[in-house]
């Protein structure tokens, strides 16, 4: 077999043989990562009779797939391969019915234009499929804006401070955040991700890292929602200590607000589910309303809690004993069904973390919606899942098990990155009927009125990297975007929310233009936002992005004046030669910007008097044409730390850092109250 050969299934695979580095200088993928990746793309290239099978696995299928996705007012479009009949019956949601006529136009059937958007049944010949018409576009933030240019808040939930959140910021924490910056005219409150991590291994809190998107983090739940303050209070025992350190202690928090729940789930069996209150009725619906994935997922907790409890400690599913490795593909196994049957009040415990943070976050949007926030709550979406987590476990099926999402190297990481995440399979999403992809966006939309989409350029590609090779060793695979981008929309039409996508860093040309198409809102970060060493003016931006100051991967306004990311950077050996001297020319670049915007005047203030850098930088970004503007609370607290530092693990204490004050005073602070009105009165 020959190069050619391998090239040419790689192609047809999806995968990129090229790819151009951050010097703009065309790179080749190497024949080796090219069969590394194929084969872990179930593609084998072995021998010449691997490959002739491996091209039988990409080529046409005898029957339709089970989805079809269009704009409305488009002509409904066919594979020829479906046809056999020039007919065929149309059951649109809301159970009319419907002949369409069907014509080969090439390797194309061409039926009629449809107009009624939603999920339609199409029976043609013997074969039926779904046919998902999409609106032209997401609903957008200007939809929802109404004339009005917007601002909002984004926030790390951990962070947040409330009276018996046990150490932990929690969704109630959020609601009284809501509520105050609501006062000050915000209509939106970005949150960090709230997917399920691992209860049986709290020290695993990278919120990007997730085991599953699916489901909560239940230690952001608070059951006061659920039960009410005086019922909660009757099993408290420990936690309040935990509640006035700046750094969050992540395992002993954990572990005193689970046991706090596991108490009320006692409680509860006995009060409520042994009688049946209304209570107990809510309880099971909930359950039956998330039916196998969410029984999966609690299924997995508990294996994960036994095994990761053994001796030796087998936190990877991968090592378990062979009856407890297959997810949810052998449910009669016996030796699975003897844990279900021993362990079936571990399993309601996770069903009830589920419940209580399901309903804790439904409570917060609802206080969003309540104060009238034009958007509240928008979710962060991370692009991908721990391969050693629940949805990986569950369903092995979905995920390309043995390549890790990274990026390829560039003039930040000159090795590239492997993030250890996993993603969806493209020809198994097609084969679900995307099935997989649209669990997670309406999981990731329920209890919001947005969603952030992280690194959203996985939508059109991801640079993926075999198990144990280098990053540099990886290939851009290509992903089905217009599906993804008919399916979005028709999503968040359905359930009111707007889509923001993290299009920072490299990203395919041509993209943003398609994002801006499609409705979905990019990021404009003021950092990033430059004309050859200056700062580009706010008027300059784009009207199709949110504007911000910074992330939670970037330093704060103050911790930039100051240059304290430098120094951090610098002490774990992780600056760029140069980087100080270059600081002092962007110090005076930026208040140039400022100035000439008109949110400050006379000279740069010292680096050690960052307040007001920060003022006008706030005031800056509020003057782009942005339909939405956030601000991250570190800005409007002055805060010199920003809550990740790329790069690090330990070395740095990432994701642990709480807020003073209180998230219900956060807006009585007399900065923070001036900086607010700052904002709304620059917003053009």
């Amino acid at each position: 077999m020959s190069n050619e050969e391998i090239r040419g299934l790689a192609r047809a695979a999806g995968l990129a043989e090229t790819w151009t580095d951050a010097l703009g200088i065309p790179q080749q993928v190497s024949i080796d990562s090219l069969r590394r990746i194929l084969d872990a793309l179930g593609l084998s290239t072995a021998t010449s009779g691997d490959i002739e099978e491996s091209w039988q696995k990409l080529g046409p299928a005898n029957t339709l797939p089970p989805i079809v996705t269009m704009k409305a007012g488009s002509r409904l479009t066919l594979p020829a391969r479906a046809g056999g009949a020039a007919r065929g019956q149309i059951t649109y949601e809301d159970g009319s019915v419907a002949t369409l006529r069907f014509s080969m136009r090439g390797e194309k059937l061409l039926g009629p234009t449809l107009n009624r958007v939603g999920y339609h049944r199409l029976e043609f010949g013997e074969r039926h499929v779904t046919v998902a018409v999409a609106p032209p576009r997401c609903l957008t933030i200007e939809d929802r804006a109404q004339g009005k240019h917007l601002w909002g808040v984004a926030a790390q939930i951990y962070s947040l401070r409330r009276p018996g959140d046990g150490g932990i910021g929690d969704a109630t924490a959020v609601r009284h955040l809501v509520e105050g910056a609501a006062r000050h005219g915000a209509d939106a409150v970005a949150l960090s991700p709230v997917h399920s991590l691992f209860a049986a291994d709290p020290g695993r809190y990278g919120p990007y890292s997730p085991s599953s998107r699916l489901f909560f983090n239940p230690l952001f739940a608070d059951p006061e929602i659920v039960f009410g303050p005086e019922r909660v209070a009757q099993h408290r025992r420990d936690g309040e200590g935990l509640e006035h350190v700046a750094l969050i202690d992540w395992r002993p928090a954990a572990q005193a607000k689970l046991a706090l729940m596991r108490r009320l789930l006692d409680d509860f069996e006995a009060r409520d589910l042994a009688r049946g209150t209304e209570l107990s009725k809510a309880f099971d619906g909930f359950v039956r309303e998330g039916g196998e994935l969410l029984q999966g997922h609690a299924l997995f907790e508990a294996l994960h809690g036994k095994w990761s409890g053994s001796e030796p400690a087998l936190g990877f599913w991968r090592d378990w004993p062979t009856a407890f490795r297959h997810g949810l593909t052998r449910p009669d196994d016996p030796e699975m069904g003897a844990f279900r049957a021993a362990e079936a009040s571990t399993i309601r415990f996770h069903l009830f973390l589920q419940w209580l943070a399901a309903r804790s976050f439904e409570a917060a949007q609802e206080a969003a919606v309540g104060v009238g926030m034009k958007i509240g709550l928008i979710s962060d979406l991370a692009i991908g899942m721990d391969r050693a987590g629940s949805h990986a476990w569950s369903r092995q099926s979905d995920l390309l098990l043995g390549l890790n999402i990274g990026a390829p190297p560039d003039e930040f990481n000159r090795a590239g990155q492997d993030w250890g995440l996993s993603s969806f399979s493209p020809r198994a999403l097609v084969a679900t009927g995307f099935d997989p992809f649209l669990s997670t966006l309406r999981a990731a939309m329920r209890y919001a009125g947005g969603v952030r989409i992280d690194h959203i350029m996985g939508l059109r590609r991801l640079w993926l990297v075999p198990e144990g090779a280098s990053p540099a060793d990886g290939a851009y695979l290509d992903y089905p975007l217009d599906d993804f981008l008919r399916l979005l929309a028709l999503e968040s039409h359905r359930h009111g929310a707007v889509v923001i996508g993290e299009d920072l860093g490299t990203v395919p040309r041509g993209f943003r233009r398609r994002l801006a198409e499609a409705g979905i809102a990019g990021m404009d970060v003021m950092w990033f936002e430059r004309n050859r060493g200056s700062f580009r003016t706010p008027g300059r931006w784009r009207r199709h992005a949110v504007s911000m100051t910074t992330t939670h991967d970037l330093p704060t306004v103050a911790g930039w004046w100051r240059g304290s990311d430098i120094e951090v950077r610098g002490a774990l050996g992780l600056s760029a030669p140069g980087e100080a001297k270059e600081r002092q020319s962007d110090r005076r670049r930026l208040w140039q910007a400022f100035t000439a915007a008109g949110t400050a005047q006379g000279p740069p203030p010292a680096p050690d008097d960052p307040a007001p850098a920060v003022d006008a930088a706030l005031g800056f970004v509020a003057s782009s044409p942005a339909p939405l503007m956030i601000a991250p609370l570190e800005d409007l607290l002055g805060l010199t730390d920003q809550p990740n530092l790329p790069g690090t693990i330990d070395q740095h204490p990432n994701w642990r850092r709480r807020l003073d004050p209180p998230a219900a005073k956060l807006f009585d602070d007399p900065a923070v109250a001036r900086r607010a009105a700052t904002i709304v009165a620059r917003r053009p």
